[in-house]
């Protein structure tokens, strides 16, 4: 049986477990009787705590949550639904131009972008469960890269027609490329690591037949994740860009773990290091 629940999203996994049990008729004579995990279409499980927040939007892509014994943990498999889909959807995305489905994307992105507040950024990287707190907007706008990235790998490897491919292959290179000039970097980051997954730069049929002019293109993209010399090409083209920009969140995740890693917070004689603190 499975149901539906409205609730907070500062709401710990103690209190699901306790609302999700009384509406499923589930008996708790003991605090740890029953647990709230997480099952991936891959079958990997995930137990979250008592304390745990901010629990749906932590969640997996196509991931759902259980509610079980203890000791029942190990019987529990992906359901159907989670076997992903059957078809793609490139017939729906013939409908639109590459341009059009960039800026769309790139407005969407942009409210989520603007909604992480700098505090989310901190808990994060010192450790939200360390202070209690949730970082539910940088938690969605994290899961939205996931999505668009598995978005390409999904539609193109679900498309039959070799010819249909190299069609959809061109259209999501030139959707890179769209939302690289609306300066949407996560979105652009997000669309070509999903075409250099494995599933995909495996189709060197699909690649061959591209245009040189798109090929070229590709190639151009990838240069920009080049993690040599500390993502040197990224950031110098980042300093060509004029503001609004929506960063590629991942590497800025990256950096701030960086400075507060790899430089102290107190100096000599307790004296606190304020070039890290500003």
């Amino acid at each position: 049986t499975y149901t539906t629940m409205k609730m907070r999203i500062d709401t710990p996994a103690s209190k699901i477990i306790k609302v999700a049990a009384d509406k499923l008729g589930l008996r708790c004579d003991q605090p740890d009787d029953l647990k709230l995990c997480e099952v991936k279409s891959t079958g990997e499980r995930t137990i979250y705590k008592e304390s745990d927040l901010s629990i749906s939007y932590g969640l997996s892509l196509n991931g759902r949550l259980f509610l079980a014994p203890a000791d029942h943990l190990d019987a529990l498999v992906p359901l159907p639904e989670q076997e992903g889909l059957s078809r793609g959807t490139w017939l729906k995305l013939e409908m639109f131009g590459s341009k059009e489905l960039a800026y769309a994307i790139t407005m969407y992105d942009y409210e989520l972008f603007m909604a992480v507040n700098q505090h989310e950024l901190l808990y994060q990287v010192f450790g939200r469960y360390k202070y209690g707190k949730i970082t539910a907007n940088l938690d969605i706008l994290m899961r939205r890269f996931n999505k668009i990235q598995f978005w390409v790998v999904t539609e193109i490897c679900l498309t039959p027609s070799p010819g249909k491919r190299v069609q959809l292959l061109r259209k999501f290179i030139k959707l890179a490329s769209y939302c690289k000039e609306f300066r949407n970097l996560n979105a652009f980051f997000a669309i070509v690591m999903g075409l250099s997954n494995i599933a995909v730069s495996r189709l060197s049929l699909t690649w061959e037949r591209l245009p040189s002019k798109i090929k070229r293109m590709f190639s151009e993209f990838e240069t920009l994740m080049d993690p040599s010399r500390n993502h040197r090409v990224y950031r110098s083209t980042l300093t060509k860009m004029t503001p609004p920009i929506i960063l590629f969140m991942p590497l800025l995740l990256k950096d701030l773990t960086f400075i507060h890693e790899g430089n102290k917070t107190y100096l000599i004689e307790g004296l606190v290091n304020f070039e890290k603190k500003w």
